[in-house]
């Protein structure tokens, strides 16, 4: 039996973290939620209508590629698994497909949904309009002014968007906003959480469903270099593309894990969203894990230039890796991204998502530390989204 076996445990802990902080009206529907989800997880039927999509909807496997120009400036071994190629451009369809698979088989209507960056609306958008189910997404003002290109995407795709415009205006506070409005009408709807973050399940279950991006890269890296990588990068918001790649390699001690939290414009809180870096342990939004905290023990207001970064916790799963030391936590701060955001773009002519920026950052100066060893980074979004923000506030990076 290997780690993925053994986590989370019954009650959806991984170690001392995870489980399901609920208030008693949504007890009983997250345990309908478990067990239709436990009951499909290996249901032939399931599994085939999901590998099909994923084959000729989804467009996958995406490629790992090796940067032969960035790894020649850097002086080390850079790979990129592909997630920008997967449909939308990002990830996130990994998750949203599957998610809303299970919400036709419990019969629901309707998918809710916070989103950051927008990559999660703009799939869950997706997959809701392939079902045929009604979608609703909250999204932070601030982020909606950053993301105009996918608020329009998710508004194309049949999404009803709901401006959030309390608090920071920003990731926090559209999950608060979704979880709302999900208490109102639980039964005929389901709130398809968009990373590995919330009450049980949905921190395994999105892991699982990620995890395709791990089995494919390991099988990839291997028929090209007949060998693991050394070094695994993903950046971490809640952390859903990081256990996705991860997740493969867990059981591998040869392989080294690196998780990229966002450092922002500095060490201060609220300056970054660096939880497993500065955080400590605490319940969020249904779940037990690393969160930055005020002194009062309030969430703390957090900050990055990824939209997609900016939560004030991580995944339980990635605290309790950390915990057991099978994790490293590194940073990258919004100048570094921003650098690697303009190199990845004019050395290799991939322009990427700002949050996969923050993992290519790390990855670069990784390999001048490590020149003999190999780095394989999920490349998890495109950067589409992202250019005209980047371009009003940073121009073309001359």
């Amino acid at each position: 039996m290997g780690y993925l076996d053994n986590h989370p445990d019954e009650n959806g802990y991984f170690g001392k973290f995870g489980g399901a902080y609920l208030p008693p009206e949504l007890e009983n529907e997250f345990k309908k939620i478990k067990q239709a989800y436990l009951n499909i997880r290996n249901n032939h039927e399931y599994i085939n209508e999901l590998r099909r999509i994923r084959k000729h909807y989804q467009g996958r496997p995406t490629p790992v590629y090796y940067a032969k120009n960035l790894s020649a400036m850097t002086g080390g071994n850079i790979y990129l698994k592909r997630e920008d190629l997967n449909h939308t451009g990002a990830h996130k369809l990994n998750h949203c497909m599957a998610e809303v698979l299970l919400a036709k088989h419990m019969g629901k209507q309707k998918v809710i949904a916070e989103t950051g960056a927008g990559q999660h609306g703009v799939a869950l958008a997706t997959a809701a309009a392939y079902f045929g189910l009604e979608c609703e997404i909250h999204m932070g003002e601030v982020d909606i002014a950053k993301e105009k290109p996918n608020v329009i995407r998710m508004k194309i795709l049949g999404a009803n968007v709901v401006p959030v415009s309390f608090g920071a205006k920003t990731l926090k506070e559209a999950v608060d906003s979704a979880f709302e409005s999900y208490l109102s009408d639980p039964e005929s709807s389901i709130y398809a959480i968009g990373s590995v973050v919330g009450p049980d399940p949905f921190p395994q279950m999105v892991r699982d469903f990620q995890s395709i991006v791990g089995i494919e890269s390991k099988e990839q890296f291997f028929e090209m270099t007949g060998n693991q990588p050394d070094n695994v990068v993903a950046c971490v918001g809640g952390g859903s593309n990081a256990l996705g790649i991860f997740s493969a390699f867990i059981d591998d001690e040869n392989v080294a894990l690196h998780a990229v939290e966002p450092m922002g414009k500095g060490t201060k809180l609220g300056e970054h969203a660096a939880s497993l870096t500065y955080g400590s342990e605490g319940v969020l939004h249904g779940f037990n894990s690393i969160m930055l905290k005020t002194e009062q023990g309030e969430p703390a207001p957090v900050y990055s230039v990824a939209s997609g970064l900016d939560y004030p916790s991580v995944g339980p799963e990635h605290a309790h890796l950390k915990d057991i030391g099978r994790l490293t936590a590194g940073t990258a701060d919004d100048a570094q991204s921003m650098e690697a955001f303009f190199t990845l773009s004019r050395k290799e002519g991939i322009i990427p998502a700002l949050e996969s920026a923050h993992a290519v950052a790390y990855a670069m100066e990784l390999a001048k530390q490590r020149p003999h060893e190999s780095i394989l980074v999920n490349l998890s979004g495109r950067g589409d989204k992202d250019i005209d923000f980047v371009t009003e506030k940073y121009g073309f990076g001359e």
